[in-house]
């Protein structure tokens, strides 16, 4: 995150998603390099650093989505899931419906060790092999464009959300988009229902992932 936030902070503003994508590319394959032999990276992508970016270009008025993040644009919703997300969530979703049945608590399955989680590791990482050939990532390899959105937008006012996939549900503010998914904690911790998800939400936790939420208009 560290690496992409410092290479945006100073690309050029004219910059296209294509450039976007070759510049971070190698900014975070030199930081490899100095550490890690290429080969051990490519040969295990699960080691690598791996990141989403969703970025707005104002001088060319173009969304991007670079990994699985989304957004809203107006009130037409985008977003870019990894392919074999939701196979794996059923995975996880199946093994917690499974462990439950055994006598497994619920407060037992939202511990920071989660045992269904590792129903799906394997496959997991089996289809970490598939970065930047089948979807992609910024993760120091070169990113296939076209796995990348890129949403172009007319020269009427728009208000935009970018966010993060910590975020299971947007709305047009983060109020209302905390509160579903604080629902979501309420009426689901596990994620094993209408929303799956390759985790749970841990005990004490308000959030199950990461989450950055930016509203603006244009």
């Amino acid at each position: 995150m560290q690496l992409v936030s410092r290479y945006i902070r100073r690309m050029p503003a004219d910059i296209s998603c294509q450039q976007f994508c070759k510049g971070i590319t190698k900014a975070i394959a030199d930081h490899y390099w100095l550490r890690f032999p290429k080969q051990q990276m490519a040969a295990h992508p699960e080691e690598r650093l791996t990141a989403s970016a969703v970025i707005y270009s104002r001088l060319r008025r173009e969304v991007w989505l670079v990994g699985d993040c989304h957004c809203l644009i107006g009130d037409q919703y985008y977003d870019n899931p990894k392919p074999y997300e939701q196979q794996l969530a059923e995975m996880r979703a199946a093994k917690v419906v499974a462990l439950l049945a055994e006598g497994y608590t619920e407060s037992q399955l939202r511990q920071s060790y989660d045992p269904a989680r590792e129903v799906m590791i394997p496959t997991m990482i089996e289809v970490m092999k598939n970065q930047n050939i089948t979807y992609a990532v910024i993760d120091g390899f070169p990113i296939p464009q076209q796995f990348v959105p890129v949403i172009t937008l007319d020269f009427q006012p728009w208000e935009i959300v970018l966010a993060s996939d910590g975020y299971p549900f947007l709305a047009p503010t983060l109020a209302e988009t905390e509160a579903l998914l604080e629902a979501q904690r309420q009426n689901d911790p596990l994620n094993i229902g209408k929303f799956k998800a390759t985790k749970a939400f841990v005990e004490g936790n308000n959030s199950f992932d990461d989450r950055s939420y930016i509203r603006f208009t244009v």
